[in-house]
């Protein structure tokens, strides 16, 4: 039965949610996993959603397997963050944004989104921002620009975000132009540092993401690998509408 796993006694309600499902650049997952690791957030729970592969994970240094797909919090700052190793099938996107949307829901949570944009940069990469319901507002109270054209978001983090619009719940997404190609830390600081920290308030010290760039970029290749082997609607990214005109 699907269903998020409680490891620790915390309450979330009112907190942010940053999702960090692997996508094009891996944004959204080294932008999470930076925040998971400057905080040093808790282990608050695991994922078991239809969808996700039924593996074990583990980690340098480390005895205790884990699931793929984590929940990490720090209820002090009020931020969450989901953390994941491996995509979401495709066939099944649909049961895993129910899954989660239904948890996010009955958390209290307000879930940011992360996507990036497939494009050959010019400078620092171009973000901007969409929403859900509430989470409208919530973009308005900042200065994180409007889509600067028409487009979509696919993948896992596409199928969330339609998934909080069909069924009103509130959320953010936050798009970044991305390298296509390669795992992308500058996008991932873009992302934190004009993004999510215009939306909890929240200071986060990037300085790791730009002086250790190639060593994460060097990090994440393998898992890079494995997702550009993977069929491309599991992976998350946006691209402009006309794309599918």
């Amino acid at each position: 039965m699907a269903h998020v796993k409680r490891r620790a006694d915390m309450d979330l309600e009112g907190a942010v949610l940053v999702e960090g499902l692997p996508g094009v650049g891996l944004v959204g997952k080294i932008a999470t996993d930076h925040l998971i690791e400057t905080f040093d957030m808790e282990l608050y729970g695991t994922c078991h959603c239809e969808g996700l592969a039924r593996i074990g994970i583990y980690h340098e240094d480390q005895r205790e397997l884990q699931s793929p797909v984590r929940i990490y919090a720090d209820e002090e700052r009020g931020l969450v963050a989901l953390q994941s190793d491996i995509p979401v099938d495709a066939e099944a996107v649909g049961e895993f944004s129910s899954c989660m949307t239904s948890w996010i829901e009955s958390a209290g949570v307000l879930p940011i989104y992360l996507s990036g944009m497939p494009a050959q940069k010019d400078g620092v990469p171009e973000i901007h921002g969409v929403a859900t319901a509430g989470g409208v507002g919530h973009l308005d109270e900042t200065d994180i620009p409007l889509p600067p054209e028409n487009g979509v978001i696919s993948g896992p983090t596409g199928a969330l975000l339609s998934q909080a619009a069909e069924m009103d719940v509130d959320s953010i997404g936050l798009v970044v132009e991305s390298d296509p190609k390669f795992p992308d830390p500058e996008a991932a600081r873009v992302l934190i540092e004009h993004g999510i920290s215009k939306l909890t308030d929240v200071e986060v010290d990037v300085s790791e993401l730009v002086d250790h760039a190639e060593e994460i970029r060097e990090q994440k290749e393998r898992l890079a690998e494995r997702m550009q082997a993977a069929k491309e609607e599991e992976s998350s990214k946006a691209q402009p509408l006309r794309m599918y005109q």
